[in-house]
């Protein structure tokens, strides 16, 4: 069959400020190779079907048939019927960011409905209210006031609807296709009617003759297979083929043919070569057998195809992500704490862009190391990566980017940085990153010039014998110091925490949240998640759990899913109230509050005091120092504006300089001040700049030129004034 074109889906749900990137890159890397690829995000459309007036008059139509069945708080809602109908679209459109004029009359009382999330936030709305301007306090309410309708449908009309997921409950754990088929032989509900009335607008759009649906999560799952349900209905002759996170690791054993009851092909890791060699094969120009990484259905089985030669597409080659069709003035912004760090997540639309393919560490015991997502890496080129960064600017008018690494490299990062200040080329950027020393407090410095603004980066456990046992590549110490070289350059750090690791026991768990608490304390982190450690089948602990001291209890596999695993510590011991007081901990500390408190605080049963010290952030700080020796090999960029000369008699120099916020004043002597502004040129990010100076090389011509030891010199305020301005060793 010949191909008129391809449609990527987004099935519900995942963000409500963002597209997921997924559609974004293939169809890139579909229209760089010629094809004709479309795309839409199913999940945003259906959120603003829902919340709009139309939408929630069949809510609240649906609502009153069974009124006397209703609890006493869906009662309630149902009385402000009115209320809600009149106030749904404004408060939609202000999300939106179309009509900020609004905000004040949305952040007072009086405006809005308020259900069961406005009385559950009224212990936390004072400190809150105290932190946010009238514009953040609009968002904040507009979105209790989502929430309280989102919880309304979830529990009187469809148990599936969740703002940023759908009937994820159907997916997790899904080792048998048996719940899925249940629930997809169940009436739609309302909102799986509205998800498929947006789907048929863009058949009958496009007619395409393959639709791809990326299934990211859990809570992707069951919209995609509903998509693909209608599709199988009514155009049995399109294509589907079903790809994304959730099946690369859930799904790399499915053995069950009644998957291919609705979809077609199920392929594995990166898709751009596995839809190359679909859409060749499906076009004629490909025998099966040469399918990449491709299941598929033959005599009532499943079959696996990978014969494909070809390499997989290097990162350097994948294209540029287009955001074309989605519609990126439709997300919704919303605002579920003041917290500035956390609230990136949710708040605006982000490009997204990604510096390397898979880990450069790989080694994390609870990782999937094996698995391609991890294993195969490939880092984008600076220049390329900017070039890209530059198309997305032009085609979104968005210069905020969130870079998705599994863990973005620091030489990578470094890269793209000089690239962006050698371009002139203004964003605001985050990403994820490991806690590692290679962030010095210049690199830091210079990300930060480059518009840097957070990083996350996972912890995990916060004790160094777990970070050694789970092969971290780590110390808790060296966590401080490089949280401390992030915040000094302004930047905001987030840290994933995990608990109930193999051998852990509660004391150790005591031991890692005080150290958390005195990295908030201190300031060092904003904000963090701290989630219960589980097993997962790809992971060197899945594989081996034995090595590790534990042992798989299940679940057992069924022919579909398969990654989470539940096991038995013996060595360890995880209660379920530990994981209560840790996130009560974990949101108090963000929001600023606790900070002083005995850890014991935010737990209900008895403890032993924690043994770690409360000094212990304040020396893990200052526990290591930089030898100037250790530096002769880094390369000199200044960051500042260029310097102002102004003579002083005939033997000394006034050097003038600027940076963007204060001017820095070096008083030197002529050969001096010659050697700096030279240095200072020469080290300066410009478009066409190939090298940057050795500070060996600076060294040798501080020595010729002022006939000096450089030595004494870094010694004196002048060279530190000078580091302080802009002069960075990276």
């Amino acid at each position: 069959m010949a191909l008129s074109s391809v449609l990527l889906l987004i099935p519900p749900l995942t963000q409500l400020n963002t597209p997921y990137p997924s559609t974004a890159y293939l169809t890139g890397f579909l229209r760089s190779r010629g094809y004709k690829g479309f795309q839409a995000d199913l999940g945003i459309e259906m959120m603003l079907a829902v919340f709009s007036r139309s939408g929630l008059a069949k809510v609240f139509d649906s609502l009153q048939a069974k009124r006397d069945k209703l609890p006493g708080e869906a009662r309630q809602m149902l009385a402000l019927r009115h209320a809600y109908l009149t106030t749904i679209d404004p408060v939609v459109t202000f999300l939106q960011g179309g009509d900020p004029m609004l905000g004040p009359h949305i952040a007072r009382q009086g405006f809005l409905p308020e259900g069961p999330r406005f009385v559950a936030a009224v212990g936390r709305r004072a400190s809150h209210d105290l932190r946010m301007v009238d514009s953040d306090r609009a968002r904040y309410r507009a979105t209790l006031y989502l929430e309280d309708l989102m919880d309304l449908i979830q529990q009187t009309i469809t148990p599936h609807f969740a703002l940023n997921r759908y009937a994820e409950n159907v997916a997790r754990a899904a080792s048998s296709f048996r719940m899925i088929e249940e629930a997809l032989d169940q009436p739609l509900s309302l909102t799986d009617e509205l998800l498929l009335e947006m789907l048929w607008r863009h058949i009958d759009r496009v007619d395409p003759g393959l639709v791809g649906l990326t299934v990211p999560f859990p809570g992707n799952l069951f919209g995609a297979f509903r998509i693909a349900q209608s599709l199988k209905s009514r155009r049995p002759d399109i294509r589907i083929v079903l790809g994304g996170g959730y099946v690369n690791t859930e799904l790399r054993r499915l053995c069950d043919p009644r998957v291919f009851d609705f979809v077609d092909y199920v392929a594995l890791d990166d898709g751009e070569r596995p839809l190359l060699a679909l859409l060749e094969h499906l076009d004629g120009t490909r025998e099966e057998e040469f399918l990449c990484r491709t299941f598929l259905r033959r005599q009532d089985r499943v079959s696996f195809r990978n014969g494909c030669r070809e390499p997989d597409i290097s990162m350097s080659q994948l294209g540029t992500p287009t955001y074309d069709e989605l519609p990126l003035g439709r997300y919704l912004s919303i605002l579920d704490t003041a917290n500035p760090m956390h609230r990136l997540w949710s708040d605006g639309h982000w490009n997204k862009l990604t510096v390397a393919h898979g880990c450069y560490w790989k080694q994390c015991t609870f990782c999937d190391v094996g698995l391609d997502y991890i294993a195969r890496y490939d880092a984008t080129p600076g220049a390329i990566l900017v070039d890209r960064i530059e198309s997305l600017i032009k085609e979104t008018g968005r210069r905020g980017f969130h870079f998705v690494d599994e863990a973005a490299p620091p030489a990578g990062l470094k890269a793209m940085a000089l690239a962006l200040l050698e371009r002139e080329v203004s964003i605001s950027w985050w990403g994820n990153i490991r806690f590692e020393e290679a962030f010095t407090p210049d690199l830091c410095r210079l990300l930060s010039a480059s518009g840097c603004i957070a990083m996350s980066a996972g912890l995990e456990a916060a004790s160094d014998r777990l970070l050694a046992e789970m092969r971290k590549g780590i110390t808790v110490d060296q966590t401080a110091r490089v949280a401390a070289s992030l915040r000094a350059a302004g930047i905001l750090v987030h840290a994933y925490l995990m608990y109930g690791c193999p051998g852990e026991t509660v004391e150790e768990t005591i031991d890692s949240l005080e150290r958390v608490r005195q990295l908030f304390a201190s300031g060092l982190l904003q904000s963090a998640f701290w989630h219960k450690f589980t097993a997962t089948a790809h992971s060197p602990i899945g594989l081996a759990p034995e090595q590790h001291g534990i042992t798989i209890t299940g679940p057992s596999f069924e022919g579909f899913a398969e990654n989470d695993l539940s096991h038995r510590d013996p060595r360890g011991d995880h209660p379920e109230w530990l994981g209560a007081g840790l996130r009560s901990a974990l949101f108090n500390y963000m929001e600023g509050n606790g900070l002083t408190v005995d850890v014991r605080h935010w737990f209900d049963q008895p403890l032993k005091a924690s043994r770690v010290r409360r000094t212990w952030a304040r020396r893990a700080m200052g526990g290591h120092a930089t030898t100037m020796d250790s530096l002769q090999e880094r390369r000199v960029v200044w960051i500042g504006e260029p310097p102002v000369r102004e003579p002083l008699g005939r033997q000394r120099m006034r050097l003038i300089l600027p940076t963007r916020t204060h001017d820095v004043t070096l008083t030197l002597s002529l050969s001096q001040a010659h050697w700096m502004t030279d240095t200072i040129h020469r080290a300066t990010p410009s478009d066409g700049l190939k090298d940057y100076p050795r500070l060996t090389e600076i060294r040798e011509e501080f020595e010729q030129v002022t006939q000096g030891n450089f030595e004494q010199f870094t010694e004196q305020p002048s060279w530190e004034k000078a580091r302080r301005a802009g002069l960075l060793l990276v």
